[in-house]
C-alpha cells in the first residue's frame, strides 16, 4: 500500500486503468474518458477479443505480398520486407487485423452558465489507484462542486462499474455518454501513435437493439465484424445524441448515479455496482496473496524505495495487461501500438516472470495459443524450405505473419516457446505439462535444427545469413552468428532433448547434433561482437539493443567466456547510446551482471538514469513521445529482480538453485540492501 499511486493534477503521460487481464479501461482524472485530448496517447477501451479487418477478413492473404529473395547458403528464400509492386497488400496485411477501440465512455459536465466544461475548469484533483482492490477513486471539482467517482472492472466480465456522487446531478449539470469511433487504422508509420477516428461515420453502424427504463443493449458492426455493448443504470434516461453517440441523463432527484457498461463479442453483460466492486476486490486480493513478494524496506541505498515501487506497480500492470489468453501487444490493453498486434519476440519479456513469481497460471493463459497457431507456423517454415514450425514475429490474434521491414528476418522468438514451456514444467513437473506442450516444443526444435547451417570449413553450425539479430539495426543479408541467438539455439535444442527424455521418447538426433556443434561466439579484442560480420560493434553499432549480453544472463552462457563477457558488459556500460536502447535492455544488462558476480553493477543497470528506463506515476515504463507504456520493460524488471534475489539454477537445472550462491546474489553484499522475499523461484 505504500506504493499506491496518486495524482493531484493532470498528467498527460499517466492515465490509470482498471482491468482483468482480458479487458482494460483507461481513464483521465475524472474516472472516465472525459478529456482525452489532455493525454499524449489514446485512453483505450480494449480487449483480447475485439479486432477488425478493414473491408473484410479475406481482402488479402500472405500470398498477395511481394517477396524479396535472399541467398540462403546457395538457395533463394523470400521474405516480405518491402511493399515492392504490391503496396496495397503490404500495408493492409501490416495493419490487419487491428485491435479495436471499443468505445469512449465520458462525463459531459456543464458550468453554471450552461456552457460545457473544459479540462481547464476542473480543479481539486485527487485520484488514487487502490492496488489491493483494483478500484480507482477520483475526486475533482467544477466551480466548487465536488464530484466523487469510483471506477472498477469486473474480474470475470468485460464490464465497467461506476458510482458518481455530486450535487451536479441534482443540478442537471452532469451527464454520461458513450461514443464509438470508426474502426479503420491509418497508414501510419511504425512509430506514430494512431488515435481513434471519430469521423467517417459511414464506416460503421451503431444500433440500439433494446431499451428499458434502466438499461439498453447496443449493437456495433463494421464490415464483417461486430460486437455488443450493454449499459445499465440506477436512475436516468438514455437518448441518442449523435450517429454513434448515446447519452445518459441522470434523474435530478437521485443523490448518486451508479451504472455499468459491458462489452462482448456476442452477449454483453452488466452487473450491479456492488457486485462489480466485490468481484474486483476478491480478484486483486487473491492476486497479491497468491504469489511471491519482495520487500526492500530498511535498505541504506536511497534507490531501494524507487525499485520497490517499480516492482509493486509492475506486478499489477503485468497481471492486467500481459496475463491474458493471447500474447499481448507491447502497450498491453492501454492503446494500440503497431496496430494492436503482438510482437512474439517480446512475449518472453511480457510473461517469463510469472512462473518465477509463483503466478505461472498467467503465463499458461497464453501458451496454448502457440498450439492453436502451430499449423500457421509450420506452413511458414515449409514456405521457406525448412522443417518444423517457424514462429512469426508481428501478429494479430490469428497468428498470421505480416510484412515488415524487420519482422520476417528475426529469429530470436523461435526458442521462446521452448524456454517458456520449460519454466512451466519446472513450476508443475508433471506428465500433463509435458504432453500439453510436446508438439510446440518438438516442432520448434525441428525448425531450429533445420535453420542452422553446417559450415564445412569451421566444422560448426552457423546461424545466418540471412537473419536480423535482436539488435535490429543490422542488415538481413550480413548478419551471422549473433551471440545471444547462438547460445539460445543451443539452450533451446538441449531443452527439447530433455523433454523427449522426460516423455520416454527418442529425441530427434539432429537436435543434439546441432546443439553440440554451434558456432563459437564471435569476438574481437576480448569483446563479444554484435555478430561475426560486425567488427566495429562498439564504434558504429553501439545503439539499439546490446543483445550480445543476453548470451549470459537470460541464458546460462554455456558457450561464454566469463572474462570476455565481463569486458563486454563494461564496454557496453561505457560506450552505449542509452537513449536508443529499450526498456528491457536495462534488466537484461542487470541479469548479465548478476550472473557474472557483479551485484553493484546489476543494481546500477537496473536503475540506470535513462529516458527509456523511466517509470511513470502509473508504473508504466516510458520510452518516448507516443509510447508511454511499454510492458516488456515492466516484465523484464520483474524477471531480473527475481533472479537477483532467488538466484539461478545449477548446471543440471531441474529447478534447483545453484550451490555456493550467496543470499540475494544479484544485490550488493555490503549491507546497503535489505532484501526480504518469499515465493520466488531460481532463474534458468
Amino acid at each position: 500500500m505504500r506504493h499506491q499511486p496518486e495524482l493531484t493534477k493532470w498528467d498527460p503521460l499517466s492515465p490509470f486503468s482498471v482491468g482483468n487481464g482480458e479487458f482494460s479501461f483507461s481513464v483521465d482524472v475524472t474516472g472516465l474518458q472525459s478529456f482525452p485530448e489532455q493525454y499524449e496517447v489514446p485512453l483505450g477501451t480494449q480487449s483480447n477479443w475485439g479486432w477488425h479487418f478493414t473491408h473484410g477478413r479475406e481482402k488479402f492473404s500472405g500470398e498477395d505480398a511481394a517477396l524479396q529473395t535472399f541467398d540462403t547458403h546457395g538457395r533463394e528464400v523470400g521474405y516480405p520486407m518491402k511493399p515492392g509492386d504490391r503496396p496495397e497488400a503490404y500495408h493492409w496485411l501490416r495493419q490487419n487485423p487491428h485491435r479495436l477501440q471499443l468505445g469512449r465512455l465520458s462525463f459531459r459536465l456543464f458550468k453554471e452558465d450552461g456552457q460545457e466544461a473544459e479540462a481547464g475548469d476542473i480543479t481539486g484533483i485527487h485520484q488514487t489507484m487502490n492496488l489491493w482492490t483494483g478500484i480507482l477513486s477520483s475526486e475533482f471539482a467544477l466551480q466548487g462542486e465536488k464530484v466523487l467517482v469510483e471506477t472498477a472492472c469486473h474480474a470475470a466480465m468485460d464490464t465497467i462499474g461506476v458510482r458518481v456522487r455530486s450535487n451536479l446531478i441534482a443540478q442537471g449539470r452532469l451527464q454520461v455518454f458513450v461514443r464509438f469511433p470508426a474502426p479503420d487504422m491509418t497508414h501510419a508509420s511504425w512509430d506514430k501513435t494512431v488515435f481513434p477516428d471519430f469521423g467517417h461515420d459511414d464506416r460503421h453502424r451503431t444500433e440500439l437493439l433494446e431499451s428499458t427504463a434502466d438499461g439498453a443493449s447496443i449493437g456495433r458492426s463494421m464490415d464483417e465484424d461486430d460486437y455488443r455493448v450493454a449499459w445499465s443504470w440506477s436512475a436516468g434516461k438514455l437518448q441518442q445524441t449523435g450517429v454513434h453517440e448515446w447519452t445518459l441523463q441522470p434523474e435530478k432527484t437521485a443523490g448518486e448515479l451508479t451504472f455499468a457498461v459491458g462489452f462482448a463479442p456476442e452477449h454483453a453483460q452488466t452487473a450491479d455496482f456492488g457486485s462489480i466492486i466485490e468481484a474486483s476486490e476478491r480478484h486483486w486480493a487473491s492476486f497479491w496473496q497468491n504469489g511471491a513478494a519482495i520487500d526492500f524496506a530498511g535498505s541504506a541505498d536511497p534507490r531501494a524505495h524507487e525499485l520497490e515501487r517499480r516492482v509493486v506497480l509492475s506486478q499489477f500492470l503485468c497481471a492486467m495487461h500481459s496475463g491474458g489468453s493471447i500474447p499481448p501487444q507491447e502497450t498491453g490493453l492501454m492503446y494500440n501500438s503497431w496496430f494492436g498486434k503482438a510482437h512474439l519476440e517480446m512475449h518472453w519479456w511480457h510473461a517469463s516472470h510469472f512462473p518465477l513469481w509463483g503466478r505461472e497460471r498467467l503465463l499458461l493463459n497464453s501458451m496454448d495459443w502457440y498450439t492453436d497457431i502451430l499449423p500457421i507456423a509450420e506452413e511458414l517454415a515449409r514456405s521457406q524450405g525448412y522443417e518444423g514450425a517457424r514462429w512469426p514475429k508481428m501478429v494479430g490474434f490469428d497468428g498470421k505473419p505480416c510484412p515488415s521491414p524487420v519482422a520476417p528476418g528475426l529469429i530470436w522468438q523461435q526458442p521462446h516457446p521452448i524456454a517458456l514451456a520449460e519454466m512451466l514444467y519446472l513450476a508443475d513437473p508433471t506428465p500433463d505439462t509435458l504432453a500439453r506442450f510436446r508438439s510446440v516444443v518438438f516442432e520448434t526444435a525441428t525448425f531450429m535444427a533445420s535453420f542452422a547451417h553446417w559450415n564445412e570449413d569451421t566444422k560448426a553450425y552457423d546461424l545466418g545469413p540471412p537473419l536480423i539479430p535482436a539488435q535490429e539495426c543490422h542488415r538481413l543479408q550480413d548478419s551471422k552468428n549473433p551471440p545471444y541467438e547462438v547460445e539460445y539455439w543451443k539452450y533451446g535444442l538441449e531443452t527439447a532433448v530433455r523433454w523427449a527424455e522426460r516423455l520416454n521418447e527418442t529425441p530427434d538426433p539432429s537436435w543434439a547434433k546441432v546443439a553440440g556443434a554451434m558456432a563459437p561466439l564471435p569476438e574481437k579484442d576480448g569483446l563479444y561482437l554484435a555478430h561475426e560480420n560486425c567488427p566495429d560493434t562498439f564504434e558504429a553499432k553501439n545503439h539499439d539493443h546490446p543483445s550480445m549480453l543476453g548470451a549470459m544472463g537470460l541464458l546460462p552462457g554455456t558457450l561464454v567466456d566469463r572474462e570476455t563477457m565481463l569486458g563486454t558488459l563494461l564496454k557496453v556500460k561505457e560506450c552505449w547510446q542509452w537513449d536508443t536502447a529499450w526498456g528491457w535492455d536495462f534488466p537484461m544488462c542487470a541479469m548479465t551482471a548478476a550472473r557474472l558476480g557483479e551485484p553493484e553493477l546489476a543494481v546500477d543497470f537496473l536503475l540506470l538514469d535513462a529516458t527509456k528506463n523511466t517509470y511513470l506515476t502509473n508504473g508504466h515504463n516510458y520510452q518516448r513521445p507516443g509510447l508511454s507504456a511499454y510492458l516488456p520493460g515492466n516484465g523484464g524488471l520483474l524477471t531480473a529482480v527475481a533472479m537477483m534475489a532467488a538466484g539461478w539454477q545449477g548446471e543440471h537445472g531441474e529447478g534447483k538453485r545453484a550451490e555456493a550462491l550467496p543470499e540475494n546474489p544479484g544485490f550488493p553484499q555490503d549491507g546497503s540492501w535489505s532484501v526480504k522475499w518469499e515465493g520466488l523461484k531460481p532463474w534458468l
